[in-house]
């Protein structure tokens, strides 16, 4: 009887932060981010999470012939490594090295350009897949969209890039009586093959794992696989998608989480029930049991499963409107520094910030926020947005002067010729 597989998928990601900017700081300094905040913060989860848990994963793949994960790393952590955490690529190239480590494609920005201009999320995606060549030797062939958003739309733009499989929700209200636990294709591309997140199982690690008031704590590996083989009893594969922050940082060592996961790999392959697979593996292994078709967008975020996480009130309708109407300017202009700012303005995080849920995930809202309020990110943002939008301007501008001055050069030698030819 073949095996079932598990597939263990890690987001890896930190924003950008923006620095307190004021209304009086629009038009006299245009840096943006919080470079203090941003090195610190990125250093100590390094030290409580990256460093570590790749530690840990690199010790087990020798120890565990089996064992296999995969991840998602975006450009924009990549960059904060890069400047403050080198120690940390490196460790991700000796994960790279083992051939047991799939590294998947997203928007290099972590954004919501999906949802909002099919150029620049065409443009971020093969940015994302040329930085993940270069820094690991490896063309990435299968795509995690932001905060696993996808639509039928999207699966169709992701597919006319090349990838064959891509990761999503399996959120309830588009599987309804179906399994999470299969192989899915795009109900327009049925080429494209989607694996869906198991999110109780996910959230099991990711969220429960330290909540002594959950009837299953303490989780341990072997309960767990006993929670595994009981939700796929009649399934084929277990996706097991989360952040990688989930280790050390919202999980702390103290409770437990690595010596879980120390124990995990060996206990999976030693019952027999399941074998560890990459994505590019998944779908390798497995056909689609069926197509999935879904009209309106969906995410792993909150109860809803939908993008209202970012887009759900005014506030971040107005600032999203805002900062994409501002793509084809960029596009004349072409200015490199204007183009990066652009890219970090479109994290994903900062519309996040905004958001004015406060029942069922509010708690999860506020841990994430470094704002007191949604409104005090909004009137942040949307004064980086005016500062970023002058400067946008003044390039236009003087691009427009330029080009002008051109058109005279040009056309004073013709006026020259011409007055010659008519005294002749």
């Amino acid at each position: 009887m073949a095996k079932k597989s598990v597939c263990l998928y890690f987001q890896v990601h930190q924003p950008a932060r923006l620095r307190l900017y004021r209304f009086f700081d629009i038009g006299k300094d245009s840096h943006y981010y919080d470079d203090f905040a941003n090195r610190t913060i990125l250093r100590r989860i390094a030290q409580r999470c990256y460093l570590p848990m790749n530690a840990l994963l690199l010790e087990e793949i020798r120890r565990n012939p089996g064992f296999k994960v995969s991840f998602s790393i975006t450009g924009t952590v990549l960059e904060q490594f890069e400047r403050y955490a080198p120690e940390v690529i490196d460790s991700f190239r000796a994960l790279a090295e083992t051939g047991r480590v799939e590294f998947l494609c997203e928007t290099y920005y972590h954004s919501l350009a999906s949802l909002a201009s099919q150029a620049e999320f065409v443009h971020q995606v093969e940015k994302h897949r040329s930085k993940i060549s270069e820094l690991f030797g490896v063309v990435p062939t299968v795509f995690r969209n932001t905060e696993l958003i996808y639509s039928n739309a999207i699966g169709e733009q992701v597919y006319a890039l090349g990838f064959k499989a891509m990761l999503t929700e399996g959120a309830r209200h588009i599987l309804g009586w179906k399994s999470p636990n299969f192989v899915y294709s795009c109900e327009t591309k049925p080429r494209l093959k989607l694996l869906l997140r198991n999110w109780g199982l996910s959230d099991d690690i990711a969220f429960r794992f330290s909540d002594r008031s959950w009837d299953q704590w303490p989780l341990t590996a072997e309960k767990f696989i006993g929670r595994m083989k009981e939700n796929a009893a009649e399934d084929e594969i277990v996706n097991l998608f989360m952040d990688y922050e989930t280790f050390g940082e919202h999980q702390n060592a103290a409770s437990g989480i690595f010596e879980f996961m120390q124990a995990l790999p060996g206990m999976v392959i030693n019952d027999g029930t399941f074998e560890f697979v990459t994505p590019s593996e998944a779908v390798k292994k497995h056909k689609a049991v069926a197509s999935l078709d879904v009209p309106d967008a969906i995410s792993w975020a909150d109860e809803e499963r939908d993008v209202t996480a970012w887009l759900g009130n005014e506030l971040q309708q107005e600032a999203f409107n805002k900062v994409y109407a501002m793509t084809e300017k960029l596009s004349i202009v072409n200015d490199p520094v204007l183009w990066s700012d652009f890219g970090h303005l479109q994290e994903s995080d900062h519309f996040y910030y905004m958001c004015t849920k406060f029942f069922s995930d509010g708690e999860v809202h506020k841990y994430f926020n470094p704002y007191d309020t949604p409104y005090e990110a909004f009137i942040n943002y949307m004064n980086v947005i005016s500062d970023f939008q002058i400067r946008l301007d003044e390039q236009r501008a003087a691009l427009d002067v330029k080009e002008e001055a051109i058109k005279e050069a040009t056309a004073a030698p013709a006026a020259v010729k011409k007055k010659a030819v008519k005294k002749k």
